[in-house]
């Protein structure tokens, strides 16, 4: 086991892997990884799911009997997807009980083309929580405006969630708000609130990339030795607000009667300039119960050469928001750095859950031709 992934989770950290493929789970990767390098969780998206049914000759069987059976593609897509988080549920099952439900999570995502219907949304995720069935699932819901709802909804019915695509710390308070409520309907219907559990995605190097190319525009001297301070600051402050939603009465009763936290999770966290160290969007983010989720290139970087040096997010709230008032003075908007950012998570897994949908459309159009 990695010395700095051992210090990682003892300071608190679970480390989750960004990535899930059949070829993982046939070939006996991911659970190597958990037996070895301290992963606890996994989450996945389209983006994830298309790059590996493309690159994989073991769907190969599979889109074939879905094919003769004239499966139309949205559903073969839930079937082949379910299928692969439900095994990996399996194999992170064992974890999931030793933590007594607290890791040993698997995230399946719903259909990012209807991030903006709320109804279809929450159809959505009652149906991959039906077809997976398996308690360690996390359906993955975007934080959108008009998915809040879905979320506080999802939680109300039991079903566990990963909100995800969060970028604001205004969206953040917002998705807690949603948590909140939803956590308060499970109670009030009777339902056990420790059989419900939840995450809210907080996205990193996105946020450096857009702000350190505004940044790069301005050109000034003092703008430029803002570059690279932007997500760890916003993820920082994100931790603040956390502790303040835990620290209210309203979420100290629903504790009492057995709410679990909602856990801040640090997403996109592969660096996207090689100017940065490769390790930083952990080394400078960990507190206690906190998510990390890594893609297998980066935890291997954390592996070999990261700098677990303790508690790196207590202590720096003054300096995060100064960070953030240092990027208005030099003309970087905030709100504007965010909304984008928003507008083009959600266009970009649109993006690649069509890819997946057209992907999977031809092959299954090739396989009912050929028969």
């Amino acid at each position: 086991m990695s010395e700095n992934l051992d210090r990682l989770a003892a300071e608190g950290v679970a480390v989750w892997l960004d990535d899930l493929s059949r070829e993982r789970l046939t070939g006996g990767g991911l659970a190597d990884l958990v037996r070895h390098q301290q992963v606890v969780g996994i989450t996945s998206n389209p983006t994830i799911f298309a790059k590996a049914i493309r690159s994989g000759a073991r769907y190969d069987a599979q889109v074939g009997d879905l094919a003769r059976r004239g499966v139309r593609v949205e559903e073969a897509v839930r079937l082949l997807t379910a299928f692969d988080v439900r095994w990996a549920c399996d194999v992170l099952r064992p974890v999931y009980e030793a933590s007594d439900g607290v890791d040993g999570r698997v995230s399946l995502e719903v259909d990012p083309r209807v991030a903006h219907d709320t109804a279809a949304t929450i159809a959505e995720a009652r149906a991959l929580w039906w077809l997976v069935d398996r308690p360690n699932l996390f359906v993955k819901i975007p934080a959108t405006q008009s998915s809040l709802e879905a979320i506080n909804t999802a939680l109300a019915e039991g079903i566990s969630v990963n909100v995800t695509l969060i970028f604001s710390l205004n969206r953040y308070d917002q998705v807690l708000r949603a948590f909140l409520d939803g956590m308060g309907k499970a109670h009030a219907a009777g339902r056990d609130l420790a059989s419900i559990a939840s995450v809210a995605s907080f996205f990193l190097s996105r946020v450096d990339t857009e702000v350190d190319s505004r940044l790069d525009k301005i050109g000034a001297p003092e703008a430029l030795a803002l570059r690279g301070r932007a997500a760890i600051a916003n993820a920082r402050l994100a931790y603040q607000h956390f502790e303040q939603a835990t620290a209210s009465e309203e979420w100290q009763v629903l504790a009492a009667a057995g709410m679990r936290p909602q856990r801040p999770l640090w997403a996109s966290t592969g660096v996207k300039d090689p100017s940065y160290d490769d390790t930083r969007y952990i080394d400078e983010l960990v507190a206690p119960g906190v998510v990390n989720t890594m893609p297998e290139q980066t935890l291997r970087a954390v592996a070999d050469h990261g700098r677990i040096r303790g508690d790196t997010i207590h202590g720096t709230y003054a300096s995060s928001q100064q960070v953030l008032d240092d990027l208005e003075t030099v003309g970087v908007s905030y709100d504007d750095v965010v909304r984008v950012l928003e507008d083009e998570g959600i266009a970009k897994f649109t993006a690649s859950g069509n890819e997946l949908f057209e992907q999977l459309e031809a092959e299954l159009h090739t396989r009912r031709t050929a028969a």
